[in-house]
């Protein structure tokens, strides 16, 4: 399928927005560089999320447990293999383990399926926890040469092939596929859509690409522990970041991602004992008054105005 002239010029400006943000660690001090890391991650996070999310309304809790696998990859493999042999193996892993929650529990809906994938990290969290007191640890150093620049370039080039990869998925068979489950999954059956298949394979993609996120932020972190690497606000604040944004472009999750890292990093500061509060009323206030999203918002204030216009 050939590229529209409209689309050339939206890959020109992503490409020179790509370009500025390559430059933003030589423009900033180490605080911002910080914020930086944090935007480029849930960016990745948050439109992974989206690109399934998105077209089959399934609402996806399990970001935390792929992302902690992959941290648990590094924290565990880094003392045999080099970090950056480290990385596929986690995003492999990551998508495996997509794939067999995926087959387990995408027949399921609603809140079945919310509450399957919330409990599957804090299941990880405690198999880790209970191996971890009988070996005697209590969690495990990631200690490597990766500087917080190098970490914010491969979130960068991360967050790249996610939206090349969300693109290609919208032009192929697969994302026509998904769009149809997403209105009426039983239309999809009847027309010859295998369902399951369809679903599973797009599951894969956020899993992995979490799973490659947790690894390449553990030496972030430096010391790497359950509570850290499975902690479920993860993935309650990659859901509000997407629906804030909106998921109905592939751009739009970066919407919601850069001034609510913003403001989580001002809460954080300044009423560190109510993030988990503020966590709620956000979803519920965006769940309320922004059901589509800002991006939903100014394409609906748009339609309304040319209607007015025609008239």
């Amino acid at each position: 399928m050939r590229m529209t002239e409209a689309e050339w010029r939206d890959l020109v400006i992503c490409l020179l927005c790509l370009a500025v943000a390559a430059c933003f660690p030589w423009m900033v001090g180490a605080y911002w560089l910080s914020i930086g890391v944090s935007i480029a991650m849930f960016t990745v996070l948050s439109t992974s999320w989206a690109i399934f999310s998105g077209p089959t309304h399934f609402i996806s809790l399990a970001t935390a447990a792929f992302f902690g696998v992959g941290a648990y990859v590094v924290g565990i493999g880094i003392d045999y293999l080099p970090y950056y042999v480290l990385l596929p193996i986690a995003a492999v892993l990551g998508g495996l383990l997509a794939f067999l929650v995926g087959l387990a529990t995408l027949r399921l809906s609603g809140v079945y399926f919310v509450i399957f994938t919330l409990g599957l990290a804090e299941f990880l969290r405690q198999m880790i926890t209970w191996v971890q007191n009988i070996s005697g640890t209590k969690g495990m150093y990631v200690l490597t040469s990766i500087t917080e620049e190098h970490i914010y370039w491969q979130l960068l080039a991360l967050a790249a092939g996610v939206w090349f990869s969300g693109w290609m998925i919208g032009r192929m068979r697969l994302g026509f596929a998904l769009r149809i489950i997403g209105d009426d999954e039983t239309v999809a059956k009847h027309v010859g859509i295998n369902t399951s298949r369809a679903k599973v394979l797009l599951f894969m993609l956020p899993g992995s690409v979490a799973a490659l996120a947790g690894a390449i932020i553990a030496p972030r972190y430096v010391y790497i522990e359950p509570s850290i690497a499975f902690t479920p606000m993860l993935s309650f604040q990659v859901v509000i970041m997407a629906l804030l944004g909106g998921t109905g472009r592939l751009w739009g999750p970066l919407v919601g991602v850069i001034p609510f890292t913003l403001l989580w990093e001002v809460i954080s500061i300044s009423a560190p004992n109510q993030t988990t509060l503020l966590l709620g009323v956000s979803f519920l206030v965006i769940v309320y008054f922004l059901p589509k999203g800002f991006v939903g918002l100014v394409a609906s204030i748009k339609r309304h105005s040319s209607i007015r216009g025609a008239q």
